[in-house]
């Protein structure tokens, strides 16, 4: 009888230690996984969801993003790269532009006219064919040491350089490396645009 006992005991105890095994193997790959994903995420890329319409056609909304976060640590910017930063009035929020303008330049916009003067001295009007929906502006200003003029495609409503100023290197989180969602869409280094500078004479 008291062996009978013995075996029950046994028995009950089984589903407890199996549901105690359970739990620690998931907080172990919990930790694993926090382990390799978190240096991912903090330093080499990280995922972005475009929010709102300022670039329009090149991104629409809910277009899902992996940023390049490491690119920037071995090069500079770009002209025309597309880049997702802090915005500087509010650095918990997360904004996506196009480089306009480069260190040392002066941007000018006349109309939809953008004239950039190169730390060269060469004035050069872009070529623009990402933006179809323009905004008539005057505006001139020129950039500093650590800065970049960042602009959306959608110039008509999009709050860029033109209106809070242009952007300190130190709130640029990355560029956009992958476009993954929606499928159809998919593709690497989605936005950039490489110009064909032609030098502006007066």
């Amino acid at each position: 009888m008291q062996s009978q006992n013995f075996e029950h005991g046994e028995r009950s105890q089984a589903p407890l230690e199996k549901k105690q095994s359970g739990l620690w193997e998931t907080i172990k790959f919990a930790i694993v996984a926090f382990i390799i994903v978190w240096p991912i995420r903090a330093f080499v890329a990280q995922p972005f969801i475009v929010s709102g319409s300022s670039m329009v056609p090149t991104f629409e909304n809910s277009q899902y993003l992996i940023v390049d976060q490491i690119s920037y640590r071995l090069e500079e910017p770009k002209r025309g790269d597309v880049v997702v930063f802090r915005y500087p009035n509010d650095p918990s929020k997360f904004f996506i532009k196009r480089i306009i303008g480069l260190p040392g330049e002066a941007v000018s916009i006349d109309g939809s006219e953008v004239t950039v003067e190169t730390v060269d001295g060469e004035k050069i009007t872009l070529d623009e064919p990402y933006v179809k929906n323009e905004s008539k502006n005057n505006f001139r200003t020129t950039i500093g040491d650590t800065e970049y003029f960042v602009m959306g495609d959608n110039r008509a409503a999009s709050s860029d350089s033109r209106y809070w100023g242009n952007l300190d290197e130190h709130y640029i989180v990355g560029k956009a490396f992958v476009r993954l969602l929606p499928l159809h869409a998919f593709g690497l280094n989605p936005g950039h645009y490489d110009y064909q500078l032609t030098e502006t004479t007066e």
